[in-house]
């Protein structure tokens, strides 16, 4: 059976690894990235060159967008996010449109929500920081239809893709799954206190990936949470189990060894 062909942006990440080194056999992954990538065709070219970027998505089915401004140093700056996070972003989707792309996978994040923590009357910023003995017994889901609540400008321009992507979804008929990605981390364990409620195990990540490549052409729009079962956790994920059939199996307590 002829694999789907996969363009992987930003494919010299941490995602983009486990998506070649886990998947490969049930995709054709390409990459594009400013760094170079072995193993898989791949251009090196900037998002931010709209011209540069067009080759890579000749004879794509699927664009798993990853690549965006989220380094130390571009986090909480604007000119970076203006520039990578949100003009890259069109440029993909104008690439895609160009191509005959059929669907874009893109990769939001739960810091589109965040702010939620910074409300003294709410229990999320005690759940991300403590201290442990003033955590309640139980606590309101933060579910998608909650309005947004960016904590950077980082989840600023993560909101206009997502944005981008129902316009596109909606004009030109480009399957858009959006992924609000929790804490994915090298080393697959929480490093700080505030990791244990956003916690997504790389296990976790990978099937989610999965469910999304092979996702029925029905699915023209939507938007999903991805965290693993953690104790901590305050974002809804029953949609993405219920929709894509994703079953997490990991925990920030478990990779912890807690």
């Amino acid at each position: 059976m002829t694999r789907r062909k996969v363009l992987i942006t930003g494919a010299s990440g941490l995602i983009g690894g486990l998506a070649i080194r886990h998947l490969a056999e049930k995709y054709e992954f390409s990459g594009l990235s400013r760094r170079p990538v072995a193993g898989i065709p791949h251009l090196s070219a900037d998002i931010t060159d709209a011209a540069g970027i067009r080759p890579a998505f000749e004879g794509v089915h699927t664009v798993l967008h990853l690549a965006a401004a989220n380094g130390a140093d571009q986090w909480q700056r604007w000119e970076p996010t203006m520039a990578i996070t949100i003009q890259g972003t069109l440029n993909v989707y104008e690439a895609a449109r160009e191509a005959g792309v059929q669907r874009v996978i893109f990769f939001s994040s739960g810091c589109c929500q965040l702010a939620y923590e910074w409300d003294p009357s709410l229990p999320y910023g005690t759940l991300a920081n403590g201290p442990d003995d003033q955590i309640p017994e139980s606590w309101p889901m933060v579910d998608l239809d909650w309005p947004v609540r960016p904590d950077s400008p980082y989840a600023v321009g993560k909101l206009f893709g997502e944005n981008l992507g129902r316009f596109y979804s909606d004009k030109y008929g480009i399957s858009t799954i959006v992924i609000r990605l929790g804490a994915v981390l090298k080393e697959d364990r929480p490093l700080v206190r505030r990791h244990f409620p956003g916690f997504l195990s790389q296990a976790d990540c990978v099937q989610l990936l999965d469910k999304c490549l092979s996702a029925p052409d029905s699915l023209k729009f939507d938007i999903f949470n991805a965290i693993s079962d953690n104790r901590f956790r305050w974002r809804e994920t029953r949609h993405t189990r219920d929709v894509l059939g994703w079953q997490p199996t990991g925990s920030a307590e478990s990779a912890a060894g807690s």
